[in-house]
């Protein structure tokens, strides 16, 4: 049995879609809106202590948005998976966390990322005493429902919806950009080495933003709105390194970005993309 917390959100939704009913429990939210309260580890650990031999827990559960108070960053992505780590390992199930490769690859984190950051290290020294639990740090996700607004493919999906201009930097940032499939699979490949402590779930592959943007504009026929450098490059951010593709993802097909993106988005903006 697979038990999902967040099951609303992209991830949850297609971790527990891939897999057969029976085996896949997706907890409601009143059950869990709590458990980041101090002291709620003992009731993780009853409500999980039936749960079939073998089983895990995947949180997917979390707060995205780097404008969210920092108070809600803490209580969602750090208080909450940090007491179902340990309640549920307390009653013997594998809990598996979702950060991002950004806790790795930039100096100054943001609210979001240093919460994730911080997840990253209650796990390893969890996974350090012997506990079944995973982070995975995972790149940028797309797919499987609308993108969110803060998001840079929610930023490019409202300028073609608005046909607006949209300015972006010089667009030299290095990211991988996962279809939420894809991701999925590579979820299970992970569950399946039985690996403890903080990995990360990459296929080698990245592109720039400015050729994301460049691709997407132009498989719209819509390149007058893209605004390339009409706004500063961020000084802390990834413009360099490529983190290695683990071998044991080696058998999950990740899509190209360009073209996989680009498709995303006509399927998504179908209106728009008629009316071009």
């Amino acid at each position: 049995m697979i038990y999902v917390i967040g099951g609303r959100g992209r991830l949850g939704r297609a971790i527990a879609g891939s897999y057969p009913a029976c085996d896949v429990e997706i907890l409601e939210r009143s059950v869990y809106e709590d458990w980041w309260q101090s002291g709620s580890d003992s009731r993780i650990r009853r409500y999980f202590e039936g749960a079939p031999p073998g089983s895990s827990v995947a949180v997917t559960a979390g707060v995205l948005d780097p404008a969210a108070p920092e108070a809600e960053h803490r209580r969602v992505n750090v208080e909450l998976p940090a007491n179902i780590i340990a309640g549920a390992c307390a009653a013997r199930l594998r809990v598996l966390t979702f950060g991002t490769v950004m806790e790795r690859l930039i100096a100054h984190p943001n609210a979001y990322v240093a919460s994730k950051a911080e997840l990253g290290r209650i796990v390893a020294e969890r996974a350090a005493a012997g506990d079944p639990v995973v982070h995975a740090q995972v790149h940028t996700l797309y797919g499987g429902g609308t993108p969110s607004p803060h998001m840079f493919v929610g930023q490019i999906a409202h300028a073609l919806r608005q046909k607006v201009p949209f300015e972006m930097s010089p667009g030299r940032q290095l990211r991988e950009y996962h279809h939420v499939d894809d991701e999925v699979a590579a979820v299970h490949a992970l569950l399946e080495t039985g690996l403890a402590g903080v990995v990360t779930l990459s296929h080698g592959a990245p592109c720039t933003l400015r050729d994301l943007a460049a691709h997407v504009f132009a498989a719209f026929g819509r390149q007058e709105l893209l605004r390339i450098g009409a706004r500063p490059e961020p000084p802390d951010d990834n413009y360099a390194t490529v983190l290695q593709h683990p071998t044991w993802l080696a058998h999950v097909d990740f899509r190209p970005a360009l073209p996989g993106v680009a498709t995303y988005l006509q399927e998504l903006l179908s209106d728009v993309q008629q009316q071009a």
